[in-house]
């Protein structure tokens, strides 16, 4: 099977899989595994994908997320290969689609040991006091995440209370209205925006009471293998957090 993957945690999860021998095409923002996937041509962006590369390369698989690629690319891959859409809101909804996709792949054993490693972190959630949070992936305009996101779901089960839990998808803040939710704490994700020590600093001074933190976005955004390890990373900072500080930093 010759497969292209347009979504970059589940790029990395084909390695896992160990279907790197088949994996013939990725976006320029599959980075990872880092020492490997290099070797593998870049066929666009995951909004951008060049098709007429994808037709050249003729896969019979394509892996693909409703979110994160256009709808009108998925179309026009449908009528050369078979393309798999994933769609990932929860928690639940990300180990669903890691078994079907070890079903649909012939890698069952692989999935169910991925799916394995990651209940065991989920059944070790601390039960820490939940406080209430901000996490932002975009600045001018402010961006946050709503409540119907996976990002939100993570916030969730590990105690973050998302301030824009009524949202929807990806709102855009007034950082004016967001004093008057006086979140515990503001994240600041490294991706999509690559925030940095400098936007800390701006948000600190305008949000004094507030604890603002840089945090790794594939913690709360890259599901598929990853999770496990994100997971883990998530129970230590709940288990080990002192006071204003965070332990999540990229």
């Amino acid at each position: 099977m010759r497969i292209v993957s347009l979504v970059p945690s589940l790029t990395e999860m084909l390695f896992d899989f160990d279907l790197q021998d088949q994996l013939i095409g990725r976006t320029r923002f599959c980075k990872r595994p880092a020492n490997k996937v290099k070797g593998i041509p870049v066929i666009g962006g995951t909004k951008n994908p060049n098709i007429d590369k994808i037709k050249l390369l003729q896969p019979d698989f394509v892996l693909a997320n409703k979110e994160e690629n256009r709808k009108e690319d998925i179309e026009e891959l449908q009528s050369i290969a078979q393309v798999y859409v994933t769609d990932i809101k929860t928690v639940d909804d990300a180990m669903a689609s890691i078994h079907q996709l070890g079903k649909v792949l012939e890698r069952e054993k692989q999935a169910e040991k991925i799916l394995t490693d990651i209940k065991a972190e989920i059944e070790n959630i601390s039960s820490a006091k939940p406080v209430s949070a901000a996490y932002f992936i975009w600045r001018n305009p402010w961006m946050s995440i709503g409540g119907d996101t996976y990002i939100s779901d993570v916030m969730r089960r590990w105690g973050l209370v998302n301030v824009f839990a009524s949202e929807q998808r990806y709102p855009q803040v007034n950082l004016e209205e967001l004093k008057g939710a006086a979140p515990e704490y503001i994240l600041l994700s490294s991706e999509p925006f690559p925030f940095k020590q400098k936007h800390v600093q701006e948000m600190r001074e305008i949000f004094p009471g507030s604890n603002v933190v840089l945090v790794d976005g594939q913690v709360f955004s890259w599901y598929g293998s990853r999770m496990a390890e994100a997971f883990h990373s998530l129970n230590q900072w709940r288990k080990n957090v002192r006071g204003r500080t965070i332990h999540l930093i990229p």
